[in-house]
């Protein structure tokens, strides 16, 4: 392993996409991390499409740079096994409902008892306590209640979800923050005691609505959907050009307004008392936006490009992904790149975000079939022999 986080171990009992996303983010940075799974049947997500020869590709990604065990902890022989295996991690993530590990007899205090540094990630829709603590939750769920499927979409139209899973991957981000800022305490201070977080992915995406509480709670507004228009800048949409593609155009600042008027050759809208500051030029979004969406409307892709490029414009054109695995830029960092796969020999998938220049870090391998390293964990690192692995197996518990 190498990375920042080389030397940090943990223990990923999660399943699906937020509780593992937090832990893969973990692993890219160079930390060693299990991800246990059920015996037989694995991780949920394995059965997430796209497929290749019956291999869901979405697995290969969202557990890469991990070990893979089985283990099934409502056995008492699983039981004895994780709290074996304890002592070796600094980490421990679950998203279990809560008090399942409880009942399971994996308390907190059980935990800290075989690990008093152990700092555990509990990852659930609402959190652990509140009227809503026992409820299922996916991201769509957490999305539409934390208020941000309401302000997406058109208009006059339906509130609209994007088309991945947001809000599981914004709760793995708070949840890998979470664990370093917990970690960050054990470094700096060797005798505190283990932490216990408690991450409710409903919270993490109203975290990420900024102002929109504050804006209700001061000044009674509810923010409402504006399609692809910008409620905070203008002119900020996206515009179709004359061969049928499609851009985007953003910037709130009065340079890069300048910059965006001169691009279409409109030097004369900079002076325009109308859109003389962010503010202003709110207020007249509807004609901005159609100034710009008639001039793109004129041209072509190519020409539209060069010409807020050569004005240091702030356009973009919208990518489907054929188009973003062609992009220079991103080619030239190696933004997707190949990895190591069992399978299919490598895959394609994102670099490790973002980069490191003293303790560089990158991908080491995808996720790979249920129960990969079992022999190394329990044969290695516990010592049980072939035969105690064979018996293992035979009751389920493994």
């Amino acid at each position: 392993m190498s990375g920042p986080l080389e030397g940090l171990r943990v223990l990923d009992l999660a399943t699906v996409i937020a509780g593992p996303f937090a832990a893969t983010l973990l692993a890219d940075y160079g930390a060693d991390v299990l991800k246990v799974e059920m015996p037989g049947v694995g991780d949920g997500a394995r059965n997430f499409g796209p497929f290749r020869d019956g291999k869901s590709l979405w697995w290969k990604v969202i557990n890469r740079n991990k070990k893979l065990i089985t283990l099934d902890l409502r056995t008492p022989e699983g039981l004895e096994l994780v709290k074996q295996l304890l002592p070796r991690f600094d980490v421990l993530v679950e998203n279990f409902r809560p008090g399942t590990l409880d009942r399971w007899g994996l308390t907190k205090e059980v935990l800290w008892s075989i690990q008093p540094k152990l700092v555990i990630l509990r990852t659930t829709g609402f959190g652990q306590d509140g009227p809503y603590r026992d409820r299922p939750a996916f991201a769509r769920v957490f999305e539409a209640m934390a208020g941000l499927t309401y302000i997406t979409g058109e208009r006059d139209g339906e509130p609209m979800h994007a088309g991945y899973p947001v809000g599981d991957a914004l709760g793995g981000l708070f949840g890998a923050v979470g664990i370093l800022a917990a970690c960050w305490k054990r470094a700096a201070h060797p005798d505190a005691p283990g932490e216990e977080i408690d991450l409710s992915l409903c919270e993490a995406t109203l975290r990420i609505m900024d102002f929109l509480p504050i804006e209700y709670e001061q000044l009674g507004v509810v923010r409402e959907r504006s399609g692809n228009r910008n409620q905070y800048s203008a002119p900020s949409a996206v515009y179709k050009t004359r061969d049928g593609h499609w851009v985007t155009l953003s910037g709130s600042t009065n340079a890069i307004f300048k910059n965006n008027c001169r691009a279409i050759g409109r030097a004369d809208l900079i002076d325009d008392p109308r859109f003389i500051g962010n503010g202003e030029r709110c207020l007249h979004s509807d004609e901005l936006n159609n100034i710009f969406s008639d001039w793109c409307l004129a041209n072509d892709l190519e020409f539209v490009l060069t010409s807020f490029n050569a004005a240091q414009g702030t356009l973009a054109p919208i990518y489907s992904m054929d188009q973003v695995a062609k992009d220079p830029q991103l080619v030239a960092r190696k933004a997707i790149a190949p990895v190591a796969d069992v399978d299919f020999g490598t895959v394609a998938m994102q670099a490790v975000v973002p980069r490191f220049a003293t303790d560089p870090v990158e991908n080491r391998w995808s996720a790979g079939a249920l129960g990969t390293d079992n022999a190394t964990v329990y044969g290695e690192w516990l010592g049980l022999s072939e035969q105690q692995q064979s018996e293992l197996k035979r009751r389920g518990a493994i």
